[in-house]
């Protein structure tokens, strides 16, 4: 019973959200999945890698298909989408962390830019 009532909440406070504390969250949720992959590389659990890299390209999807193309912004992060989703074949191909470690500050940066954007908005 307890557990329904937690899971009623977290669905009412992801219904409840603005729009930038969605798009935060998914940030917030793809850098904590590019990090569980990579310690999984390092146990060389390969199962938990690939489930990790699998959810990092469903968000990374999910944010290129939302995005709104009448703002010319855009075109430019669908680029940027585009560019973390070679990255993230690339590692998931080679089971490198090295590009993992490359990718990271800029997924990083890019989260903080939306979030100090939408405070800036609030």
């Amino acid at each position: 019973m307890a557990l329904y009532g937690y899971q009623h909440y977290k669905e009412q406070s992801v219904y409840t959200m603005t729009p930038g504390e969605m798009l935060n969250l998914l940030y917030d949720e793809l850098l904590k999945r590019l990090t569980r992959a990579e310690l999984a590389l390092e146990k060389e659990d390969y199962t938990l890698f690939e489930q990790s890299m699998q959810r990092c390209t469903e968000i990374v999807t999910y944010l290129t298909n939302t995005l709104d193309h009448q703002y010319d912004i855009s075109a430019e992060l669908k680029r940027m989408y585009e560019f973390f989703q070679y990255e993230f074949s690339r590692i998931k191909a080679g089971r490198r962390a090295e590009i993992i470690e490359e990718v990271r500050p800029l997924i990083a940066d890019l989260r903080d830019s939306f979030r100090e954007a939408s405070q800036l908005n609030s």
